[in-house]
């Protein structure tokens, strides 16, 4: 269980730098640059320790469908980005694949 905590807080972190690199404008902004690098390593390694105990291509599959999922809703919620039918029938799509890999783990 704790592994699926970890990788849950992995994607969230994942969330965390690809939105923040949106705000580094190529890095050559210094704090945002410094809190993205900070969310990537972060990310990085709660995913190492998760794959210590769940198969690889269930967390990665994971990893990025959660981080995937959260810059889509981040972008909609925050960035002013288009909220489609069908972009959300997507973004649920990813979910229920996500869902689906814990099931079968």
């Amino acid at each position: 269980m704790l592994a699926w905590i970890g990788l849950v807080l992995a994607g969230l972190f994942e969330v965390a730098w690809a939105v923040g690199l949106k705000h580094t404008e190529g890095f050559t902004k210094l704090w945002p640059s410094l809190g993205t690098a900070a969310a990537m390593i972060t990310s990085f390694a709660l995913l190492s320790q998760a794959l210590r105990t769940l198969p690889v291509g269930t967390a990665y599959a994971v990893w990025t469908g959660i981080g995937a999922v959260g810059a889509a809703t981040a972008g909609i919620l925050f960035l002013g980005e288009s909220a489609s039918p069908l972009r959300v029938a997507a973004i649920l799509l990813i979910v229920l694949g996500i869902v689906g890999l814990k099931v079968a783990t």
